[in-house]
């Protein structure tokens, strides 16, 4: 008797898939640090550089943690997951959403639906911030913003 073994092809950039296929197929990649299913399409990260996105990054998440300390009601994240719908799951690099606000947290500890605030540092993924995940303001984000590089 022989056994058959099924070999769960990796996440690869440009690639359709559902929310629920890229879910599992991003949980067997442990050392895949950053993947996003924008409107049923796979996007990978690319390097990071610390003058291009890491300083902007520090900025921007300062500037919100602030708002966050001195605002209750309110929750920050730093590049979590947000399930929007079925095509879209991105990993924003900064979110703003308000505990009695629209998006709510998972049993899995998932963001589900639009936060009120989507914060994006765009250097070498500018082309897909600025056109692709537009989709973010119709799935009724607040405030979508990006810095651009």
């Amino acid at each position: 008797m022989t056994s058959e073994v099924i070999t769960i092809p990796p996440l690869e950039n440009g690639e359709q898939l559902t929310r629920a296929e890229f879910e599992y197929r991003y949980e067997k990649m442990p050392n895949l640090k950053k993947a996003e299913l924008i409107e049923g399409i796979v996007y990978m990260a690319s390097p990071l550089r610390i003058k291009k996105h890491g300083n902007p990054h520090a900025r921007i998440i300062t500037w919100l943690g602030a708002y966050w300390s001195t605002t209750s009601g309110i929750e920050l994240g730093d590049n979590c997951t947000v399930r929007l719908d079925a095509e879209n799951e991105p990993q924003p690099d900064a979110l703003l959403r308000r505990e009695d606000g629209q998006s709510t947290i998972n049993e899995d500890g998932y963001v589900e639906g639009a936060p009120e605030l989507i914060a994006e540092i765009a250097a070498s993924s500018a082309s897909y911030d600025l056109r692709d995940k537009l989709g973010f303001t119709d799935a009724s984000t607040r405030i979508y913003c990006v810095a651009s590089l």
